[in-house]
């Protein structure tokens, strides 16, 4: 029996997204480890941090940080082009956010890029200019944008002998993309699995990242909405679901320009979701 596994309240947000959900377009960075070589977080230094399997060798998921006195928080931006929109990036929609990309890179912030292999196929030269930016670092948000369980949000879903295909298939891109060092991080689309799902990836080697604070960035029109949100959201260690898409978060890269300063008067500093994994996992050593 498939046993629902958390299919957390914060995706609630992101309800409309659906197919419509869009992609970032600029930024990111590393592939240390390719899915199918599991990374320890006492492997070589060189190997980016994960956790260590769930029970019954389940892919482990990670939410937050931990919630110590240092006040870190990691921005997440998705990139999701789903696999049927070439038609609408064809007729002039955009899917990418370059100006969002250049926007944390003139306040300096290290971001986490969960794009889809579909998104690196529409925007190659992007997807390499992300991948090769020490501040940002690319993760896997599948190929397709497709669910990896039933009834999400009115996505199309990925079958589950399929599943790991769909998740290779996004690394094959970013590499053909000109991106090395993709993150074994995973995201599943519209923040929705069950256990099944984590069975099915567990062989893959990555670990799946969700969230603790929800932008309400999805379609939003409203910057200063969003801001709010994050703003009140935000706890140390948290992680933040945001998107980079011009066409399905407008507002996005207006609301950086006052979660970034606001959140750093309170004494917070932005990591990649690499480093908030790396102090969750020493602490279970």
């Amino acid at each position: 029996m498939i046993i629902p596994v958390r299919r957390f309240a914060a995706t609630c947000a992101l309800g409309a997204l659906g197919a419509a959900l869009a992609a970032c377009g600029a930024p990111g960075t590393p592939h240390a480890a390719r899915p199918g070589q599991p990374a320890s977080a006492s492997a070589a230094p060189s190997r980016p941090p994960t956790l260590a399997p769930g029970p019954a060798g389940l892919t482990p998921v990670f939410m937050n940080g931990p919630r110590t006195p240092d006040k870190t928080v990691a921005l997440t931006f998705d990139a999701d082009m789903t696999a049927d929109q070439g038609t609408r990036a064809a007729n002039g929609e955009h899917f990418d956010n370059p100006q969002l990309i250049a926007t944390l890179r003139g306040f300096k912030v290290p971001a986490t890029v969960f794009m889809t292999g579909r998104w690196a196929d529409e925007y190659p030269e992007e997807a390499k200019d992300i991948g090769q930016d020490p501040l940002f670092e690319i993760a896997n948000h599948s190929y397709s944008h497709y669910a990896f369980t039933d009834n999400c949000y009115g996505l199309p879903t990925v079958p589950e002998d399929r599943m790991r295909a769909d998740v290779e298939r996004a690394y094959t891109a970013f590499e053909k993309a000109g991106v090395r060092n993709a993150m074994p991080y995973f995201r599943f689309p519209g923040g929705c699995y069950d256990e099944q799902a984590l069975r099915t990836l567990s062989g893959v080697g990555v670990t799946a990242v969700q969230w603790d604070v929800v932008s309400g960035d999805a379609f939003a029109t409203d910057a200063n909405a969003v801001a709010q949100q994050v703003l009140e959201g935000v706890k140390p260690g948290s992680v933040v679901v945001m998107h980079c898409t011009r066409s399905a978060a407008p507002a996005t890269e207006e609301a950086l320009r006052t979660i970034v300063p606001e959140l750093r008067e309170k004494g917070y500093r932005f990591v990649k979701v690499s480093e908030l994994i790396g102090q969750a996992a020493h602490l279970h050593h």
